[in-house]
């Protein structure tokens, strides 16, 4: 662990009666102050590409999450039926009102962080820092490495942009990307791989995610393999992106590990995974090296974070 890390867990308000573990933190945690440095340094250009996805009622979900939904909550046309905010009545000669919403979902909708305490393994249903359901699961969510731990992210982004080898296409549905197209690809463009980056991976799909399902189904579950994802546990990154909604091969293409690179990365090694993120756009103008930027929120007990990364050059 750095003696210059950027970020100190208890150097920020904390939410009220929760302390962190380094244990529980994950690399993004170990970003250093030069790390971040340097990595303002690829900004300086001021161009700003939004990798968020968005999120709208009705978007697809990968199976297992509730669908995503957005209500109107209150009106002013509801206030006046209503007659209920008491403390404005006999003063508001000027009709002032106000609309709400009430949001229902997962946080892993649209693009989003999965927390480290999101997937487990074992009998004991063990996460990352070896926090296990039965000592850490509560009514409210995991205690340990849940989304209020995750650090804020300012690093050195990386893109391999892996549409480059299929044609400028989309690529297949499961196609499992190996460690020899990958390096490839970033060779072709030149890029190197650092330790402390944030390395986004794009199949294309978000390209054709709401066309008709039977264009999807040819594109979908494309993804990383397990030795690209040991190789880049050993570069020394801290995150590990894509476009898709797994990052890795999915069907898996181990026949009784339905994840092994979620495991590997997140289990094993404390790396966040960002999901669906918006990459065609960076694919589009080459740009392979970046200002990477991405704020978690705050959530306690929550399993990731819906986000709206951006990359800067």
């Amino acid at each position: 662990m750095s003696d210059d890390r950027a970020w100190d867990s208890t150097r920020r308000g904390t939410l009220p009666g929760v302390s962190y573990l380094d244990s529980e933190l994950g690399r993004v945690a170990d970003l250093s102050s030069s790390q971040v440095a340097s990595a303002l340094q690829l900004g300086t250009g001021g161009t700003v590409y939004d990798l968020d996805s968005g999120r709208w009622p009705g978007m697809p979900l990968f199976a297992g999450h509730p669908a995503f939904q957005v209500l109107r909550y209150r009106t002013a046309h509801g206030q006046d039926l209503a007659g209920d905010m008491d403390e404005w009545r006999g003063r508001n000669d000027v009709h002032m009102g106000f609309t709400t919403e009430l949001m229902s979902g997962t946080m892993h909708t649209g693009t989003h962080l999965d927390a480290l305490c999101h997937t487990t393994c074992g009998d004991d249903n063990e996460w990352f820092g070896g926090f296990t359901s039965d000592a850490e699961l509560t009514d409210f969510g995991p205690r340990r490495a849940e989304a209020s731990s995750i650090a804020p992210i300012i690093t050195r982004g990386v893109l391999a942009d892996m549409t480059r080898s299929h044609g400028g296409q989309p690529l297949p549905a499961g196609h499992v990307i190996g460690w020899d197209e990958f390096s490839a690809v970033l060779e072709a463009s030149g890029t190197t791989i650092r330790e402390g980056d944030a390395v986004l991976v794009n199949t294309g799909y978000l390209q054709i995610w709401t066309q008709d399902p039977s264009v999807v189904s040819r594109h979908k579950g494309a993804g990383i393999g397990i030795d690209v994802a040991d190789r880049l546990a050993d570069l020394g990154v801290v995150l590990v992106g894509s476009d898709t909604e797994t990052v890795e091969a999915d069907p898996s293409p181990d026949p009784v590990n339905p994840h092994p690179v979620h495991i590997r990365l997140m289990i094993e090694q404390g790396i966040h995974l960002l999901e669906l993120a918006w990459l065609g756009d960076l694919a589009r103008d080459g740009v392979t090296e970046f200002l990477f930027i991405c704020l978690p929120l705050r959530v306690r007990g929550a399993t990731g974070s819906m986000v709206r990364p951006v990359a800067i050059v």
